[in-house]
């Protein structure tokens, strides 16, 4: 999970350029859902990889928009594989 604050004054700027270059996402690296705060200053994205190298070229593109918090996460099944 990816937490991404947007600086200051920077949404247009976010989605600007989201419209014009898409994600930019390397190889290997999937997007799979995303969540705005409603004032659109804070997302939550899923993402997927095995590679956290991908993740790290990801935000490079971003990080002059968005300051970032990497929380790696596993499904409630998983978990529950773990506890036991």
């Amino acid at each position: 999970m990816i937490v991404e604050r947007f600086r200051d004054g920077t949404g247009d700027a976010v989605y600007a350029r989201l419209a014009e270059r898409g994600r930019m996402m390397p190889a290997g690296l999937t997007y799979l859902d995303s969540w705005i705060r409603a004032d659109r200053a804070l997302c939550f994205q899923l993402m997927e990889t095995s590679d956290r190298a991908l993740l790290d070229e990801w935000m490079a593109h971003w990080d002059d928009l968005m300051e970032f918090e990497v929380v790696p996460v596993i499904t409630s099944a998983e978990a529950q594989v773990l506890g036991s």
